[in-house]
């Protein structure tokens, strides 16, 4: 298997160029993380599944929020029914906690996430470069000191 060190110079600025055009930032990734909430950093570095997570939770906890608002505006502050609209406050907590904590987890996380999605951008330009060169080696016409190839031609 080859390794970045067994990469020619050209090979090797071939790598970096495609790499400053996929790499991923963890610069850009924290700044998306300030709306971590919605997931927008999770979707950056290609998770998608707990991106979504996040996503459909920040909904659920927005919109029980402003159905409790609107529910607890209906009623008046001595009926008996106000007990129901608090109960809409209980999955709005929740919700918004277990997301916040969620963002700070990930806060954490973030320099290994990007660091891990690199390395493996590496890895794949490395496993192409080394199959490209494989296919241009076999492509290759072996030269015998005549200029001909050695193999006789085609008719």
């Amino acid at each position: 298997m080859l390794t970045k060190g067994d990469l020619t110079t050209s090979e090797l600025l071939l790598l970096n160029s495609e790499m400053n055009k996929r790499e991923k930032s963890l610069g850009l990734a924290y700044l998306m993380l300030l709306a971590g909430h919605l997931g927008v950093h999770r979707f950056y570095l290609k998770r998608i599944a707990s991106g979504v997570v996040q996503l459909c939770l920040f909904i659920l906890a927005f919109v029980l929020y402003f159905v409790f608002a609107i529910a607890a505006g209906i009623e008046s502050v001595d009926s008996p029914e106000t007990a129901y609209s608090l109960l809409l406050l209980i999955p709005v907590i929740l919700f918004g906690l277990a997301l916040t904590v969620w963002v700070i987890v990930d806060a954490c996380l973030l320099p290994g996430l990007v660091r891990d999605w690199n390395a493996k951008l590496e890895q794949s330009l490395v496993e192409q470069i080394s199959a490209f060169r494989a296919t241009a080696e076999f492509a290759k016409p072996e030269a015998d000191g005549t200029g001909n190839s050695g193999r006789p031609l085609d008719l």
